[in-house]
């Protein structure tokens, strides 16, 4: 009796086997009476499949496997007595050509440290969990409810986050201490959600995850599958979510990998102008085979499934989305109405959305776009790509150029900062910093700031302040909160010792009481992406370079008003107008000791006086220091 049956097949023909990691892979069972484990691969040109392992002291040819019917699935099956969990394998393919390939199994859950190759027999059913509080209210969320939560996610580098220092195995930090660490630091700063870089299994530290041979496997560099499991669970038990990097773009051409599997183009479009990334040496995922889109369908699914993760950040989807992406004339292939979108891509990305979120309410799936592709965050039925969200990338590149600028600039560039609001309806945003802005030679966010070092500092404040200020969710790479200096590396630990700097220091205390002030007010967050959350006060005021705005909540109660100045000239005589004559009470002053600031005596209670201003009836005077940034609630 096959442990792939005809059903297994027909659905995994048809792309909608769901739970295909449950079958395909190595999964140990008791088959009349003998405990072994079963190994299953898609292999469908292969002209012969072996398993080999330390069970059968690497003999490529003493485990043939069987092909499963129908012959025309290309599934390959063998059950073999005795071997157990922790036992090392490989398949070995005889192509129709004449090669010997020997590749790792691309449904494994578990794979040995890198330089080595193998796959190793593991089971990831039997952890025990103990997130139900998490999990059950997360599944009560409805895409309306869902999109009202607060979301200020901590991107993490798990290899390069700290270090023990000294250590032949380089040092890394495992899941478990993993857990033991950056939980409570996370918790502490007033962060939502954790993202996680490089969880899928990878051969090379340098690409930081994003050429992945392991789809299936939490990669080994950090321990064990069930310590990955129980960094997620120790993660909810504290009330964080989780989500990590998925690469379902391409993948690289290792040996052992998913290239070429079965001696054919596989996995990969068979035509290099259509399965190859010129710039980047990679393989592009044939979209257009349903085995293939299962394969990846049924990660994603795992991830979120298995493991308990809160959701996908989906990289480089504009690459996916279009055929002459990073190509030149000749590089690409239109599609059959003579355009270069990829319509194979479009419809998967349909499809893993549209499942993923229907089988996990509230589990959300982010994109990494970088173009104008409309509707990616719309509904599947009306024409759009079903995320969750989508990174706000635009608004990115507007405000680091603006950021940049010598503040003498900054007036004539006035709507880089203002402009995002003009489209901020049109996707659910995510307002990005992530690990891609500050490597290289882009600088560190603080060496971004134009100035000299106490400018520097002062200008990133005012620019956080901005950010957590303006709609859409947010994220910040490890790092940025503290003004890490030097550019961020793979190969070594956060500057963690700059804490012992007061203005790295209160820049970490100013960063936590931005979060805090997010995480405690909801009109910064339930209506992020309407009008009716934000609302401008003064988005004109280009030759003085403040910017003044209002956050409002659904019930219109515990509203916040921010004024931020993007120069170095305090404005004593500055004045903001108000509709409401109540009491404004200021939160957060950038000028307050406790952030490196001077200003001692400054009331906390402000009443509006009537006098006309930015075309209101009330006004408050406030004199505004330099690069003064002013939170008042009302």
């Amino acid at each position: 009796m096959s442990n792939f049956t005809e059903m297994d097949c027909y659905l995994y023909g048809q792309g909608t086997h769901y739970d295909i990691y449950r079958k395909l892979g190595a999964h140990a069972m008791t088959i009349d009476g003998q405990e072994g484990v079963c190994f299953d691969v898609w292999a469908p040109h292969a002209q012969k499949v072996f398993v080999v392992g330390n069970f059968n002291n690497w003999n490529e040819t003493a485990d043939e496997m069987e092909r499963v019917k129908p012959d025309t699935m290309g599934v390959y099956e063998k059950f073999i007595p005795g071997v157990k969990l922790g036992d090392m394998y490989k398949f070995v393919i005889k192509a129709r050509d004449g090669r010997t390939l020997y590749k790792a199994d691309p449904y494994a859950n578990y794979a040995q440290l890198r330089p080595e190759t193998a796959s190793v027999v593991t089971d990831i059913s039997n952890f025990k969990w103990s997130d139900d509080v998490w999990m059950e209210s997360r599944s009560k969320l409805t895409q309306e409810t869902l999109f009202e939560q607060p979301m200020a996610i901590y991107e993490v580098h798990p290899g390069s986050w700290m270090r023990h220092p000294g250590r032949d195995d380089e040092g890394f930090y495992t899941y478990r201490e993993l857990a033991e660490s950056l939980i409570p630091y996370v918790k502490d700063m007033g962060y939502t959600h954790i993202e996680l870089m490089g969880i899928s299994e990878y051969p090379y530290d340098g690409s930081w995850g994003y050429q992945v041979t392991g789809y299936y496997a939490p990669t080994s560099r950090y321990g064990t599958p069930e310590e990955f499991a129980y960094l997620i669970n120790e993660c909810h038990r504290n009330k964080i979510g989780v989500i990590l990097d998925w690469v379902p773009a391409h993948f690289p051409r290792d040996a052992h990998g998913l290239a070429e599997f079965d001696g054919t183009a596989t996995y990969e479009y068979a035509d290099p102008r259509k399965g190859e990334h010129p710039d980047w040496g990679t393989k592009i995922f044939d979209y257009g085979k349903n085995e293939v889109k299962n394969f990846l369908i049924g990660s994603a699914l795992m991830w979120i499934e298995n493991y308990h993760v809160d959701g996908l950040r989906v990289d480089a989807v504009a690459s996916m989305l279009y055929l002459d992406y990073g190509k030149q004339d000749g590089q690409w292939v239109a599609n059959k109405y003579g355009g270069n979108q990829n319509l194979e891509a479009i419809e998967f990305f349909r499809h893993v959305n549209t499942i993923v979120l229907r089988r996990n309410p509230g589990a959300v799936m982010i994109a990494e776009e970088s173009t104008a592709w409309p509707q990616v965050t719309g509904d599947a039925e009306d024409g759009g790509l079903n995320f969750s969200y989508k990174w706000n990338m635009g608004w990115m590149h507007d405000f680091l150029d603006y950021m940049k600028l010598d503040p003498l600039f900054r007036k004539d560039n006035h709507n880089k900062m203002t402009f995002a609001m003009s489209y901020n309806e049109s996707e659910k945003y995510i307002l990005v910093l992530s690990h891609d802005e500050v490597v290289h030679l882009k600088c560190s966010m603080l060496n971004k700031m134009p100035g000299l070092e106490g400018d520097k500092f002062k200008n990133l404040m005012a620019g956080y302040a901005f950010m957590m200020g303006h709609s859409g969710k947010k994220l910040l790479f490890m790092g940025q909160e503290f003004a890490q200096k030097r550019e961020w590396s793979e190969e070594r630990e956060l500057d963690w010792f700059l804490l012992s700097d007061p203005n790295h220091k209160k820049m970490q205390d100013w960063v936590k009481e931005l979060l805090h002030i997010y995480r405690d007010n909801r009109c910064l967050y339930e209506l992020d992406n309407s009008w009716d959350g934000f609302e401008w006060i003064d988005a004109n005021d280009n030759d003085r370079s403040i910017f003044s705005f209002i956050r409002k909540s659904k019930d219109g109660k515990n509203n916040l008003l921010f004024v931020i100045n993007f120069t170095p000239v305090a404005r004593d005589d500055y004045r903001v107008g108000v509709s409401r004559r109540k009491t404004y009470k200021l939160i957060l002053n950038s000028e307050d000791p406790k952030f490196n600031g001077s200003d001692t005596n400054r009331p906390t209670a402000y009443k509006p006086e009537k006098e006309e201003c930015n075309g209101r009836k009330y006004s408050i005077a406030y004199p505004l220091p330099a690069y003064g940034v002013a939170v008042f609630k009302f």
